[in-house]
């Protein structure tokens, strides 16, 4: 008969291979929207809710391989990151902070003077998270096995 102790729910996680896996496909699934023209009509959304009553131009564009860049940070950092942090409260935490990071990107980028075009990175970021915070939730991860740290100070 098996111990109690080594009886567990849910099957062991990993966190390297899954955040790669996680980030992939939340750069394909941006740059397919991307493909489809929907990032376009979002970042001109973006534009008209960040500019002054919607008439304001935005005379500089952000570089194209700087977003992508930006995109792939965030994808693969989030993921990686919440499937490395213990806690369903902390990851969460970790998610909404990202994806309002990213939001606050087309305020300053505006008052810049430059296009607020956020849709790839924020997608991506919400996706990334979304997909890491279902994984950890049904998985148990390695950092979810290490015991807390004591405050025993003798």
């Amino acid at each position: 008969m098996p111990s109690d102790k080594n009886v567990h729910p849910r099957p062991a996680g990993q966190v390297l291979v899954t955040a790669a896996t996680i980030g992939g496909l939340s750069m394909i699934l941006a740059g397919g929207l991307e493909w489809l023209g929907f990032l376009k009509r979002v970042n001109a959304g973006i534009a008209r809710l960040v500019a002054r009553d919607g008439a304001e131009t935005f005379p500089q564009q952000v570089a194209g391989w700087c977003l992508w860049l930006a995109t792939g940070v965030f994808a693969f950092g989030l993921a990686a990151a919440i499937l490395g942090t213990p806690g369903h409260g902390r990851r969460a935490l970790l998610w909404i902070t990202a994806v309002v990071l990213v939001a606050a990107w087309a305020p300053v980028l505006s008052l810049a003077a430059h296009a607020p075009d956020i849709a790839a990175p924020w997608i991506a970021t919400l996706w990334s998270g979304v997909c890491a915070l279902v994984y950890a939730a049904n998985h148990r991860m390695p950092c979810d096995d290490q015991p807390a740290p004591s405050n025993d100070s003798r």
